[in-house]
């Protein structure tokens, strides 16, 4: 096959600090400096109209000056990452960082903030409650003093049967045929060759001849005995034994036991912290169906002021089974593929991540893709290339987030591989622009009534407008978010600037896809809506002369009916 070796070079390296590709985006040349791409021809004239009532109105004006508090509470990151790159080069894909022993000084948090961190997460598993309160505090701190905008994640336990202690106080391997104890009677200390399991009722139903699996086939071992509630274990497939390594337990090439509750009064413990800490998510481990999700979502509903989002995680067969009225009944999604793994055949990983990353932007629900992104920078200071493909195909599908879980929590590299994160994730999304490969959607009808599917369908009109008219943002003024989170599901070129004055949905949309959330006293005047949020942005120096921006809302004046409100508009900054 033959290949330009020009063309190629040019693609690929793109030393010089300018070139000219012959691409097109949508009819438009396109230049390329530093890595950010701009439209040369836009064909936006003051004259032009489009009228679509109900209604949508592009007017091209001038824009009346506006006295405002020009304190608009930007994230100091994406105000860099627009300063160095601008619109169409800021990275659009959010990135999720576990915090561990590794990462957990408020210098080290601070850093990670500064790499691109748009979400602390914080396992339920580990650690002490007073210890993620400090780390909590800590990003909150951040958050207040430094400019950041860090949302926080609790992730509880779930059905989980783990190792409290085998014996040593970090990893030990498991050797071929060595005999180990696996029991729930409570001891101090160690004991060489005995594990202790945090369930009781671990081995209830487990029988001789069926095989332990640890973390996912970290180690394998059989079981050879019964003794009581304990099992007598012999290893067949030698390997690393972490702390608190997850147990399974598998007969016939299929899980003989499914674990505990789905919440356990440990996690609805969790749940109160969570709530008591004032958290933006609560990850939910292994769901199996949608009556959990719910449970909960009303339990914080009726126990919390604040509006606190249930992201389901996708890690068992059941969850499979019955993802789609997971999905509806979740306000997220994460892919946990390590947990999942033990449960699906190896090959169908794939398959399965890119099916619930579709169905999630079909039914508009962020999605996280997790566990083993860059389990090699764990040690390693640079990623394999396998793993630098496997980022590179989760961005190219267009999932809402990735998230790093050993690699930030306890790793050496861990600003490293945030790094690695940052960088694919940019350059994926600019090839993807350069190529003009906008992940093609079935939309599915969300709405039920008029006003929201009226609001779904200016959404997607006013993506299709942005890309083929070429503007440089999206500016959207939301009560609650929906209509940014409608926006983000088409997945624009231009990034999305989501205007609100509810403090709840400008945390939720920082998991978002292209959505830069900020928090902005609106009013029931749009005009002095846009020309406040405009002057703003035009201050930080952000947005100059000749820029176009697309601006829709979904805010509801006091004197107009539920279906006048929604507007498409134009505007170019003079």
């Amino acid at each position: 096959m033959a290949v330009s070796s020009d063309s190629m070079l040019q693609k690929v390296f793109a030393k010089s600090p300018t070139f000219d590709s012959n691409k097109k985006v949508l009819g438009k040349s396109v230049g390329i400096s530093g890595g950010v791409i701009s439209c040369n021809e836009r064909k936006l004239k003051s004259e032009d109209k489009i009228a679509v009532k109900a209604s949508a109105e592009a007017g091209l004006k001038g824009l009346k000056s506006y006295e405002v508090n020009l304190d608009l509470g930007f994230d100091v990151v994406a105000e860099r990452e627009l300063r160095e790159k601008g619109f169409l080069g800021v990275r659009k894909t959010k990135l999720v960082c576990t915090i561990g022993p590794a990462c957990c000084s408020l210098e080290d948090l601070e850093r990670l903030a500064m790499g691109g961190m748009n979400v602390a997460r914080l396992n339920m598993c580990h650690n002490t409650r007073e210890w993620h309160r400090d780390v909590i505090r800590k990003v909150k701190k951040l958050n207040e003093e430094k400019g950041f905008f860090v949302s926080v994640m609790i992730d509880t336990e779930g059905s989980l049967i783990h190792v409290v202690d085998h014996g040593a106080p970090s990893s030990i391997k498991a050797e071929e045929g060595s005999v180990w104890v696996f029991t729930a009677t409570k001891f101090e200390g160690s004991r060489p060759f005995t594990v202790q399991a945090n369930y009781e009722g671990f081995s209830e139903g487990i029988m001789v001849g069926d095989e332990l699996v640890i973390d996912g086939g970290m180690a394998k071992f059989e079981v050879v005995e019964r003794m009581g509630n304990d099992l007598r274990c012999k290893c067949t497939d030698p390997g690393l034994f972490l702390p608190r390594a997850k147990l399974s337990f598998w007969r016939d090439g299929k899980l003989s036991y499914h674990g505990l509750p789905t919440l356990s009064i440990k996690d609805w413990a969790d749940v109160d912290f969570g709530v008591s800490e004032g958290v933006d998510f609560i990850a939910l481990s292994f769901v199996n169906d949608a009556n959990s999700v719910k449970n909960l979502k009303n339990y914080l509903s009726a126990k919390s002021s604040k509006s606190i989002r249930v992201l389901a995680k996708i890690e068992t067969l059941e969850s499979l089974q019955k993802l789609e009225e997971i999905v509806e009944a979740s306000d997220g999604i994460m892919v946990a593929r390590g947990d999942l793994g033990v449960e699906v055949p190896l090959e169908l990983i794939p398959t399965v991540q890119e099916d619930v990353t579709r169905l999630c932007r079909q039914l508009n629900k962020p999605v996280i893709i997790a566990s083993q992104l860059l389990e090699s920078m764990v040690e390693c200071p640079t990623p394999t290339r396998a793993e630098v493909a496997d980022v590179s195909e989760a961005v190219r599908q267009y999932a809402d987030a990735l998230m790093l879980s050993g690699e930030s929590a306890i790793g050496l590299h861990g600003q490293k591989a945030l790094s690695v994160l940052q960088m694919v994730s940019s350059r994926m999304e600019l090839w993807s622009h350069e190529e003009n490969r906008q992940g093609a959607l079935h939309n599915s009808q969300l709405g039920d009534t008029l006003s929201d599917c009226i609001a779904e369908e200016i959404c997607n009109c006013a993506v299709q407008m942005a890309n083929n008219l070429g503007v440089d943002a999206i500016f959207v003024y939301t009560k609650h978010g929906e209509m940014a989170s409608l926006l983000s599901r088409n997945r624009p070129y231009p990034p999305i600037f989501a205007f609100t004055s509810d403090n709840n949905a400008r945390m939720a949309l920082n998991l978002q896809w292209g959505v830069i959330p900020l928090l902005v006293d609106l009013s029931d005047d749009m005009e002095a809506n846009i020309s406040k949020t405009i002057d703003l942005i035009r201050t930080k120096g952000m947005i100059k002369e000749g820029d176009a921006v697309l601006l829709v809302s979904d805010l509801t004046p006091t004197h107009a009916t539920s279906t006048t409100f929604q507007s498409i508009q134009v505007k170019t900054i003079v």
